[in-house]
C-alpha cells in the first residue's frame, strides 16, 4: 500500500476479493518468460481449488508454462456504472496434472478455447502471490474518446 493510494481512491483486494475477481472474469492474459524476454497470451481459464486452469496446445504459450516455471496472471474489467475499475493478478509456478484423479479433475473443468484445433494441453497456475485493486476512473479519462474511437490522420 502507498502513501498516496486514499488521495487516488485506490482500495487494495483482499485474497478474497481477488479470487471473486477471477471467478467473475471470463478472460485472462498470462505472462510467461520465452529466451529471456516476456510474453503475455490471453487465455480463457477455470478457477479450481485456489489455482487458475487453461487449455492451449503445442508450442510458445505451453513452452512458456512448463512445469515450475515462473508465470504471471492478470484480469481486469471497468463499471461504467459505477465509474471504477479493477485488476487481480497472480505471481506463481507452471504445473500439470499427474496423478489419475488430477488429470480427470482437470479435464471436466468447464474451459472452452476460442479458437479452433487441439488444445489438449492443460496448465495449472499455483499462485505465490495474489494481489488486486480497485480505483476510480478519473472523470477527464472518460470525457476523452478512446483509441478506437478517435478519428485517425489520413
Amino acid at each position: 500500500m502507498h502513501a498516496d493510494d486514499a488521495l487516488y481512491g485506490i482500495r487494495h483486494f483482499s485474497p478474497d476479493e481477488c479470487w471473486e475477481a477471477f471467478r467473475g472474469a471470463e478472460i485472462g492474459r498470462l505472462g510467461v518468460i520465452i529466451d529471456g524476454h516476456p510474453e503475455i497470451f490471453p487465455v480463457n481459464y477455470a478457477v479450481n481449488r485456489g489455482t487458475i486452469v487453461f487449455r492451449t496446445a503445442e508450442g510458445t504459450k505451453l513452452d512458456g508454462a512448463a512445469p515450475g516455471s515462473p508465470v504471471a496472471f492478470e484480469v481486469d474489467g471497468f463499471d461504467p456504472e459505477t465509474n471504477y475499475a479493477w485488476s487481480a493478478a497472480i505471481k506463481g509456478t507452471a504445473e500439470r496434472a499427474e496423478s489419475i484423479e488430477e488429470i480427470l479433475e482437470t479435464v471436466s473443468l468447464p474451459i472452452f478455447p476460442w479458437q479452433a484445433g487441439d488444445k489438449s494441453r492443460y496448465v495449472t497456475i499455483v499462485p505465490t502471490e495474489t494481489t488486486g485493486r480497485r480505483f476510480r476512473i478519473q472523470a477527464s479519462a472518460r470525457r476523452r474518446p478512446s483509441i478506437s474511437e478517435a478519428t485517425r490522420p489520413e
